[in-house]
This record gives structure tokens, C-alpha cells and sequence, in this order.
């Protein structure tokens, strides 16, 4: 049973960055996923992979799973790479393709 522990990325259907403060842990599934042949749903009898657990800080996640003997991997959060952009960017005479209605 490993765990994985990282920031979630941001939800790419909205602007806001709910939900991507804390810290994550989930479980790595230990069996595959099976199909149901009649209707073609997927299933796993591994039912850790429903759980989530969420903690304040990244070392509060370590320390639970060294409390509970959980053997983990952390991964560290990518930094979004911000440009300003300015609305007259997009009538600039710098502008690399002229722009049309």
C-alpha cells in the first residue's frame, strides 16, 4: 500500500484556485480495474482508492503516514508561470497577426 502526497492542480473548468491550498494523500491502487462484460462498467475491489485525505501542511501528511507505518511518495507542486497581459496588447502594432472582428 503506497500513498501519494501532493497539491492538486487547479480545475481547468473554472478560474478559481479552490481546493488547491492544502495537501493530498491517496492511495496507489493495488489491484487493476475490471470491466463488467453486460454493461461495460469499470470496478476494483480495492476500496482504498476511495479515500482522500486532506492536511494543512505537507509535513503533517508525512508525519501521518510514518504514524501509521504507510509507505509514501511526495510530490512537489509545479509553479505557474504568470504573464501580465494588458487588454491594448491586443491592438498593438507589435502584435504578430493583425487583428480582425
Amino acid at each position: 500500500m503506497t500513498a501519494r502526497i501532493f497539491k492538486p492542480a487547479k480545475n481547468a473548468m473554472q478560474s478559481g484556485r479552490s481546493k488547491t491550498k492544502e495537501w493530498q494523500l491517496d492511495y496507489e491502487p493495488e489491484q487493476p480495474r475490471s470491466v463488467e462484460p453486460l454493461m461495460g462498467w469499470t470496478s476494483s475491489g480495492d476500496m482504498k482508492q476511495q479515500i482522500t485525505l486532506r492536511f494543512e501542511t505537507k509535513e503533517e501528511a508525512v508525519a501521518y503516514c510514518e504514524r501509521k507505518g504507510i509507505a509514501y511518495q511526495v510530490i512537489e507542486p509545479q509553479d505557474s508561470i504568470r504573464r501580465p497581459v494588458a487588454y491594448a496588447d491586443n491592438f498593438s502594432f507589435r502584435r504578430g497577426e493583425p487583428w480582425t472582428h
